[in-house]
């Protein structure tokens, strides 16, 4: 065991329910024995991708903002677990802009090579994870040895906090991370 972890917290809200479930998992992958650290996006300064493919010839991005050091965090783990609010069933849109601005990983010696998901949704129906897995699926497929390993939907709980009623997932994130 012994891998680093690195989870990515998406959820700009306080105490937001993929937030939990991102702490379930940390748990799990701490109590596994393994290094954990938590990145939230909250208060960070994240912009746009340009697309401007710099990063491909340099391996840093051309923008100066905080996803430097979240890119060089992402590089060096054994295992990035993403949290993400459902939106419009979809990743948030700051998950999405930090993926995008990720590139530069693309042509780097990156260690990861499990990749989780826990997601958290007001909608209660299954499917309503489906957006931001396939969208997670389109990211790891530029990355030939990556591989998405597990998924958790959390569904049903819309306001902060809400997924703490929701043990059964809460447990599955706290299982997930325990299996690394």
């Amino acid at each position: 065991m012994n891998k680093k972890v690195l989870i990515i917290s998406t959820s700009l809200r306080q105490n937001s329910n993929s937030e939990l479930l991102a702490r379930q998992f940390a748990r799990g992958a701490e109590e596994a024995g393994n290094r954990v650290e938590t990145v939230s996006l909250r208060g960070k300064n994240i912009r746009f991708c340009m697309g401007c493919l710099a990063c491909q010839k340099t391996g840093r991005c051309a923008i100066q903002d905080d996803m430097e050091t979240i890119t060089e965090k992402m590089r060096e783990a054994e295992v990035i677990c993403f949290a993400t609010p459902v939106y419009y069933y979809e990743m948030s849109g700051q998950m999405k802009t930090m993926l995008d601005r990720a590139n530069a990983l693309f042509a780097a010696d990156y260690a990861f090579r499990d990749i989780y998901l826990v997601t958290a949704s007001a909608e209660a129906e299954y499917s309503a994870a489906d957006g931001p897995i396939h969208g997670l699926e389109g990211w790891i497929a530029c990355f030939e040895k990556a591989r998405l390993a597990g998924v958790v939907r959390g569904g049903g709980a819309g306001d902060p906090g809400e997924m703490e009623g929701l043990t059964g997932m809460l447990d599955e994130a706290y299982e997930m991370g325990k299996a690394i």
